[in-house]
């Protein structure tokens, strides 16, 4: 019986798809590798494919079975596009030798593919720096040196657990409007990531995607990285830079689909529909309007895990973030399922095949880069999603939270905040089958038609309503709600926490690339740092919260604990309590009742002092509550209790005196 059953008998009905599964994934192995040996050793595509620089010259490869003749054309030729063939070798493969002096770094070349009596024009499938003229907007291959080294200086750099995660896009990292780059993020953002406790950088929009607006989901040249913000090189100084400050750097990796364009793309390389992707509609995502990979093709496996290997090693990324794991696993794509049965987790919809593939994603990774981690985007909850592969499992680390956002924003629409049902927001933060990411916003929920959570409580009084000098009531139920529900949601909804760039201090507004329906403009699509250092402005509160939030979380090592430990939640009181790692935490939702003298049930017969308040005034709260002052144990009861002072619409955190941490200067 595989492990995944003892841990989760509930699975047992299923026993025969989890060892299909199991059975599935053991042949494809035996198939990629006949002869034995790893998956490190076969994901090499990229040391193979592409160009590489010899001693004598360059040599040129691409694999494109379904091609009649593969051509390179460019500078070097002055775009002659029949001029220089490849040489046809076995298995779909083709190759050009070059002498030196030809072709050099940054060499500017196009691939030209013959089916029949049609030529096509293509960037190579291995292209590592992809450019577009923004007068013709046409792209273009530039050769890059392979024999060139990085000056790497993060030899020894072991990441902290567990992962506190800033989701970050580097172009729109700027205040002013335009495209930020790798160098400008490294120097400016970094340090503010660094200052606010978070251990790890997610970056969106990474790998190159012909339309910007696409928030880099639309992959178009998968081991390029994106040329609007710099070279690669560029790239590996804001890792490495990262690195020197004890930061680890996820990449938002799209193996989900991918975009259908032809010259700047993979789809029809080879002039077939299928050298990639499935025949027909299965080949076509039909919200997306992108292209679905084939997993069960051991080329398609080769070119993907061979990705995931150069990332690792060229760029030093420590992990990866898979986006729309969901619509691989079900061949619907989890379009309007509602997963709410185990069946449905376990029918004829489910994608066997990308099963396969994520499970060999997750052995590589861990082949290549032992520490590395890896996040599933999975809005579903499939079984098994974060269980070894060994086990039955499809072996990611985390999975994202991803039902936690919606919970906040259908209560912020829906529902007055002194009529949430505190039991039912308990339920959806600590109901979770593998270890989750949690987060109250990520760059989904900031896009344009939606709203940051700050906008949707605090609306047009953002406008002119932050200054510290306002006394508003609108602000400052937002801000009140702001800080709250980013506490329960970090302290009681996961296993780490995530937060995208300029959520931590309340960035008004949505995100909106530019678009010929916007006047192409940048307005929207930038972070305004100077709100959050204003010194007059209310953003300075969020900002210095989420800071001593992560610091608190980090101190006192909440996450050691699996799960939090409900004290109490009363629905007409408006309280929710929990212990997690030993802390307290205590949330009064009721937006005009003070609660005084307050009995919990704890776990230890001891005082309690306050380390954390939502109303500090350093938050922009009223001080209602001193920092220090003791939770008095109550003695004679059975069971520990405290009383505590809670004040209205605020949030306050508590530890035994026993673990009392002395400041840090």
């Amino acid at each position: 019986m595989l492990k995944i059953i003892e841990k989760f008998p509930e699975l047992k009905p299923f026993a025969s798809d989890l060892k299909l599964r199991d059975d599935r994934y053991h042949a494809k192995l035996k198939q990629l590798l006949p002869k034995g040996g790893t998956l490190k050793d076969f994901a090499n595509a990229h040391q193979y494919y592409g160009f590489h620089h010899l001693p004598d010259g360059w040599v040129y490869r691409e694999w494109a079975p379904g091609a009649d003749q593969v051509y390179l054309t460019g500078e070097f030729n002055q775009w002659r596009w029949t001029e220089q063939p490849l040489t046809k070798l076995e298995n779909g493969n083709w190759e050009l030798k070059l002498p030196e002096g030809v072709i050099g770094h940054g060499s500017k070349v196009m691939t030209i593919v013959r089916n029949g009596d049609r030529l096509t024009q293509h960037l190579p499938l291995y292209t590592r720096r992809a450019t577009q003229d923004w007068v013709t907007q046409s792209w273009c291959c530039e050769v890059q040196d392979d024999t060139k080294t990085y000056p790497w200086t993060d030899a020894g750099f072991a990441p902290e657990e567990p992962p506190l995660i800033y989701e970050a896009h580097v172009g729109m990292a700027s205040e002013d409007s335009r495209i930020a780059t790798y160098r400008e993020f490294a120097e400016n953002v970094l340090p503010h990531v660094k200052d606010l406790g978070y251990n790890t950088v997610q970056l969106m929009a990474i790998m190159e995607h012909p339309f910007y607006g696409s928030f880099g989901y639309q992959v178009s040249n998968f081991f390029a990285v994106s040329s609007r913000y710099g070279y690669p090189e560029d790239l590996k100084y804001l890792i490495d830079t990262a690195h020197g400050m004890g930061i680890r750097v996820l990449l938002d990796v799209v193996h989900s689909h991918a975009v259908g364009n032809t010259l700047e793309g993979i789809n029809l390389f080879d002039g077939t529909p299928y050298q990639f992707f499935h025949m027909g509609g299965r080949g076509d995502h039909s919200a997306w309007g992108t292209k679905c990979f084939n997993y069960d093709k051991p080329e398609v496996i080769h070119f993907l895990l061979s990705n995931l290997k150069f990332y690792l090693e060229e760029y030093h990324f420590d992990g990866f973030r898979f986006d729309g794991v969901t619509s691989m696993l079900y061949l619907d794509h989890g379009l309007g399922a509602n997963f709410r049965r185990l069946d449905d987790y376990f029918t004829m919809n489910t994608d066997v095949e990308s099963v396969t593939y994520l499970q060999l994603a997750n052995d590589l990774i861990r082949q290549v880069k032992p520490d590395a981690i890896t996040v599933a985007e999975d809005m579903s909850g499939m079984p098994g999603m974060c269980e070894p592969v060994k086990d039955g499992g499809i072996g990611f680390d985390y999975r994202l939270g991803m039902g936690i956002p919606d919970l906040w924003i259908r209560l912020a629409k829906n529902t007055r905040d002194e009529d949430w049902n505190l039991g039912a927001i308990w339920t959806e933060l600590v109901f979770r089958n593998a270890p989750t990411i949690a987060y109250v916003e990520s760059h989904d929920q900031a896009l344009v038609g939606d709203k940051t959570m700050i906008f949707r409580f605090a609306d047009a009084a953002m406008y002119d309503q932050m200054s510290k000098d306002c006394h508003s009531p609108v602000i400052d139920r937002a801000i009140a709600l702001h800080k709250m529900i980013r506490l329960l949601t970090m302290s009681a909804g996961g296993n780490g926490y995530l937060t995208f760039m300029g959520n931590e201090f309340g960035h008004p507004e949505w995100i909106d690339f530019p678009r010929p329906g916007n006047g192409n403009s940048f307005k929207y699509c930038r972070r305004q740092w100077s709100l959050m250092t204003n010194p007059d402005l209310k953003y300075q509160y969020l900002n210095r919260f989420d800071k001593d939030m992560i610091s608190l979380a980090k101190d006192y090592r909440i996450f050691s604990e699996g799960w939090p430990h409900l004290a109490k939640v009363h629905e007409d009181d408006h309280i929710l309590a929990y212990e997690r790692g030993g802390v307290l935490f205590v949330f009064n939702f009721s937006p005009d009742h003070s609660q005084e003298g307050y009995l919990l049930p704890v776990s230890r017969g001891e005082d309690y002092h306050l380390v954390l308040s939502t109303d500090d005034p350093a938050y922009g709260g009223w001080g209602q509550v001193q920092h220090g002052d003791a939770s008095a144990y109550v003695p004679g009861e059975e069971t520990p209790h405290v009383k505590v002072y809670v004040p209205a619409r605020t949030a306050i955190v508590l530890v035994p005196k026993s673990m009392l941490r002395e400041p840090e200067i």
